[in-house]
């Protein structure tokens, strides 16, 4: 792999930038006005939907990731950025960043990105009445990634455009095409996580985000929440015709596995690993790694309708978004679902 020379050139003229920017009042997407820093050199990201977001468009500025990157995760990211340590999260499953660290790392903003809902919005307020920090909570959801881009710009005063163009336009294409494929045509989709398959997103949940977005039906759809352990029964009641997972051994296995043999995705071969390095195309975390996701999986789901070069798009994204331009086994390596 390779450094860009958009990633070289990027860091000097930014920092040479920032003094020009001045203090400035932000509204983040809870509706909550922040008095933003005129310079903004060290973000603490809420978690990892964060850490991604910011590194994507400023990678100079995060101070840490929620939990340290794999070697094999360091590969396809800058290597210094990467190598950056474990500063824990203050929100999602397993709080472990306590207000005492965020304070010694002198942060001058908190940046956290999913719901937008009260109870999200009512810990940004107390963390940010606790510690005097900024904290600014932004819009997780696929839909809102081009205004997320284009917020998270005026917070860090970045030019957010050119990242915040590629996601407007990546939605709009997969939007119009996906609305001229008939009902008949959209297949029922289970998602799999964990080694035995059986844990899923079920209706409306932000892990099956992208197959939702797609169009696909999602067969645990009827009830609504999030994650969700179901039964092999439950599973061959629904029969989905193509099965997306995350778990390598749940791929490498399910073919194999005689409670499995009947469901009519993996008699006919369409279970499908999602890549995951650097971070997960579907959902691991659900951040704007998703964006090439949503190209991986409508070329599974409607061929017909997506005859773009995958592996074209992947060098593409990656070295738009992470900064690095992978070589063609990168991308073998990437598009195997390597772990």
């Amino acid at each position: 792999m390779r450094l860009t020379r958009r990633t070289l050139l990027a860091a000097p003229a930014l920092l040479l930038a920032v003094p020009r920017a001045r203090a400035a009042t932000v509204t983040d997407a809870s509706g909550r006005a922040l008095e933003i820093p005129a310079t903004v050199t060290r973000v603490f990201p809420a978690g990892p939907p964060a850490a991604i977001l910011l590194y994507t468009l400023a990678p100079e500025l995060l101070l840490g990731w929620p939990r340290a990157n794999r070697v094999e995760e360091c590969a396809f990211l800058l290597p210094d950025i990467c190598a950056r340590p474990e500063v824990g999260r203050l929100t999602g499953r397993g709080n472990t960043a306590s207000l005492e660290a965020v304070l010694a790392l002198k942060p001058d903003l908190i940046l956290d990105v999913g719901s937008t809902a009260p109870t999200f919005a009512s810990l940004a307020a107390r963390v940010q009445d606790q510690t005097k920090i900024p904290y600014a909570l932004l819009d997780g959801r696929l839909d809102a990634a081009a205004a997320t881009y284009r917020l998270l710009g005026a917070l860090t005063h970045r030019d957010a455009e050119p990242l915040a163009a590629y996601a407007e336009q990546t939605l709009v294409t997969m939007h119009a095409r996906v609305n001229r494929i008939p009902e008949e045509e959209r297949p029922r989709v289970y998602y799999a996580r964990g080694p035995r398959g059986l844990e899923t997103g079920l209706g409306g949940s932000i892990n099956v985000e992208t197959l939702e977005f797609l169009g696909a039906r999602n067969v645990a759809a009827e009830q609504k929440g999030g994650l969700a352990v179901v039964s092999i029964e439950q599973v061959l009641a629904w029969n989905p015709q193509v099965i997306i997972t995350i778990d390598r051994d749940f791929a490498a296995n399910v073919g194999s596995d005689p409670q499995w043999a009947t469901v009519k995705a993996v008699r006919r071969g369409r279970v499908h690993l999602s890549p995951k390095l650097p971070f997960g195309w579907v959902d691991f975390p659900p951040s704007v790694n998703r964006l090439i996701g949503l190209w991986w999986l409508a070329k599974i789901l409607y061929p017909e309708h997506f005859p773009e070069d995958l592996r074209e798009l992947t060098r593409d994204f990656y070295a738009k978004f992470y900064h690095v331009t992978p070589s063609d086994a990168d991308i073998d390596r990437v598009l195997a679902g390597r772990d």
